[in-house]
C-alpha cells in the first residue's frame, strides 16, 4: 500500500485551497449520510486510507454508486469515466453475503481471488436482475469486503444494506479514462471537478456539487 492521509491532513488541504466541505465527527454519521446519497442516485468519489497498488480499486480509491439502478452503468461510463457504454463494473459485496448472490462460491473466506476482483462468477437466481448496474451478461466480477480489511468502507456498504436490503455497491477505480488511479487529494479534487461525480469523500470531509440530483 502507498501514501495515506489522515482526516486532519485532508481537512487542512481543503481549508488551504478554500474548498467548502462538510466534516463528519465519526464513521457512523459519515457513512449514514453517504448511504443516503447513494440511494438518491448520487455517485460518490471515495478517497480513504492508503493508496492502492495495482489495477483494481478495492475500497480506498473508488467510485461508488447504487447497483440497483440500471441507468447507473451508463451514467458512470459516460459522465464520469468517459469510456465506452458497454464497459462493466464490479459489485463490491460484504464477504458474508457473497454466497447468497453468486453460484458456486461456497465459503468466500478462503477464496483468495474474490478479494481482488480476480474471478467472474454467475449470479444466483434473480440476483443479477436485482443489481443491473453490475450485471454483465449474467455474471459479475465480484470483490468481497471484510470489516477488518476496511472498516469505514465496510460500514458504508452495511449502511446501504440496512436501508435497501442490498449488501453491495457498484465499484470502479477513482480515475478518468486514460489516467492513473488518483493518488493525492489534489488528484481526487481535480477528478471531481472534471467529471460528473456528485460527491467526493476525502476521509471524513465531504464535498458536494451544487445542483447534484
Amino acid at each position: 500500500m502507498g501514501q495515506g492521509y489522515t482526516d486532519d491532513e485532508l481537512h487542512a488541504f481543503l481549508r488551504d485551497n478554500k474548498v467548502r466541505c462538510e466534516v463528519y465527527p465519526d464513521d457512523e454519521s459519515l457513512t449514514e449520510r453517504l448511504a443516503s446519497d447513494l440511494q438518491a442516485g448520487r455517485v460518490v468519489g471515495w478517497f480513504q486510507g492508503r493508496f492502492e497498488w495495482g489495477p483494481r480499486a478495492l475500497g480506498n480509491r473508488s467510485i461508488l454508486a447504487d447497483p440497483r439502478r440500471a441507468d447507473m452503468k451508463h451514467i458512470v461510463n459516460s459522465k464520469i469515466k468517459f469510456r465506452e457504454p458497454f464497459r462493466p463494473f464490479a459489485p463490491l459485496i460484504l464477504e458474508g453475503r457473497a454466497d447468497d448472490f453468486f453460484q458456486g462460491l461456497g465459503d468466500p473466506v478462503p477464496n483468495y481471488p474474490v478479494r481482488y476482483m480476480l474471478l467472474v462468477m454467475r449470479w444466483k437466481d434473480d440476483a443479477g436482475a436485482r443489481l443491473p448496474a453490475v450485471n454483465h451478461m449474467g455474471t459479475g466480477r465480484l470483490q468481497t469486503l471484510r470489516r477488518e480489511w476496511n472498516p469505514r468502507c465496510y460500514r458504508l456498504v452495511e449502511k446501504f444494506e440496512e436501508a435497501t436490503g442490498v449488501p453491495a455497491l457498484l465499484n470502479t477505480s477513482l480515475n478518468l479514462r486514460g489516467e492513473p488511479m488518483v493518488s493525492s487529494p489534489a488528484d481526487a479534487l481535480g477528478t471531481f471537478h472534471r467529471s460528473g461525480l456528485d460527491v467526493l469523500a476525502l476521509g471524513n470531509c465531504v464535498i458536494r456539487k451544487q445542483g447534484s440530483p
